[in-house]
């Protein structure tokens, strides 16, 4: 990983000693850093695979064609402790007003940076003050979908209140998780009702009539070039493709699923399955596994079959998730309320948005006043209050 330039330097109040924070080239990583960078993943704060070298550097490289993004490495006693990619927006809202993100896209569906635990507090130290720095940042920072009560959490709330600007929570939702100690047959038998479950075992044995039906999983050391293709072409023929929202409707999108794909596998995060019949998948589904979670990427079903569930029946196989002593939970990564994963995955994970003032005490001034403009407008759109209480 190429260092760019050396931006700041913070002393944080644990034993980590002195902080750097780097700006760093995701198009030339150096080797060791590029290994630090995998390491940290093993002993992160959170795990995220959507934070990993694997899959953040292909999508600073293939879906932030305009390089407005800034990827930071931040480092104590030659050590490094974070990692995270910073971008900007034009518009808060309605408003005409420039501030700093925690960079994300659309298929990037956890915005927690990449922490190694217990650094918490001198990362987000770090990072407020290297923002604080660089007039270039605005006067807000916003980082999207952290983990409510997470550990992340906790610490940015814990440096806000000693900068003395608490941050403020402007956005909360949740989305189904998978975690158990139930079986995997208890756990089914327990989320799905009775009567759903025999109409299941009625299309399995419909859709075993017209051919032979098989559940298959994607096995260590198998090319995965034909999984990719069978999962594009799937996925793109159905609601998504129409929408424009698929993986193969964009070449940038299309060329970063087929790099994360196979980096994952290399890397050993990936898990993928099909249900299929006579050799043709019916349903397919991508998750990513850093344990001690992971994360259900994709899923999707060939919607001829519909009628079937197919997708349905590949979720109750995925179940065996359960099974894996490494894995505690497993994030859905879908829309809040979604209907097919929340009738079956019971547990949820509640993830956050997050404003931090950051600047010069002018800077300061200004957040104030558009939080100000935050809670007016809810007000008047009737969205309710800000959200308290959730770095406690």
């Amino acid at each position: 990983m190429r260092v760019a330039m050396v931006y700041h330097h913070a002393h944080s109040q644990t034993d980590s000693g002195p902080v750097t924070v780097r700006v760093v080239d995701p198009l030339a990583l150096d080797p060791d850093l590029a290994a630090a960078w995998d390491a940290l993943a093993d002993c992160a704060s959170e795990p995220n695979a959507f934070a990993e070298r694997w899959c953040l550097a292909p999508a600073l490289q293939l879906l932030d064609s305009e390089r407005t993004a800034r990827l930071l490495g931040i480092e104590g006693q030659g050590t490094l402790i974070g990692i995270v990619a910073l971008g900007t927006a034009s518009r808060y809202g309605p408003l005409p007003v420039r501030h700093s993100v925690g960079w994300t896209h659309a298929n990037h569906f956890h915005g927690a940076p990449l922490v190694r635990a217990g650094y918490e507090f001198a990362f987000w130290q770090a990072l407020l003050g290297w923002c604080d720095g660089d007039p270039r940042r605005g006067a807000l920072l916003q980082f999207r979908q952290l983990t409510v009560g997470g550990p992340l959490v906790r610490a940015l709330y814990e440096v806000t209140e000693l900068r003395g600007h608490a941050p403020v929570a402007v956005h909360r939702e949740g989305r189904a998780l998978l975690q158990s100690t139930l079986s995997p047959q208890t756990y089914w038998e327990a989320a799905v009702r009775p009567k759903k479950r025999k109409e299941l075992r009625r299309q399995t044995s419909r859709l075993a009539e017209a051919g032979v039906l098989e559940q298959r999983r994607w096995q260590t050391g198998e090319p995965t070039a034909p999984w990719i293709e069978a999962f594009l072409a799937i996925e793109a023929n159905g609601w998504k493709g129409q929408e424009g929202s698929a993986l193969a409707s964009h070449p940038a999108t299309q060329a970063w699923a087929r790099t994360i794909i196979t980096a994952a596998a290399a890397a050993g995060r990936l898990d993928m399955r099909m249900l299929a019949q006579n050799g043709t998948p019916l349903a397919m589904l991508i998750n990513f596994l850093c344990p001690p979670g992971g994360f259900s990427f994709k899923t999707a079903y060939d919607e001829v079959a519909s009628r079937y569930s197919p997708g349905v029946l590949l979720q109750q196989a995925n179940l065996d998730l359960l099974e894996r002593p490494e894995v505690d939970w497993v994030d859905s990564c879908a829309a809040p309320d979604h209907p097919m994963i929340e009738s079956i995955w019971r547990e949820r994970r509640e993830l956050l948005w997050v404003n931090v003032a950051i600047g010069t005490r002018r800077d300061r001034t200004r957040f104030a006043m558009l939080m100000r403009c935050e809670r007016l407008w809810r007000r008047l759109r009737g969205r309710g209050p800000m959200i308290t209480g959730v770095g406690k």
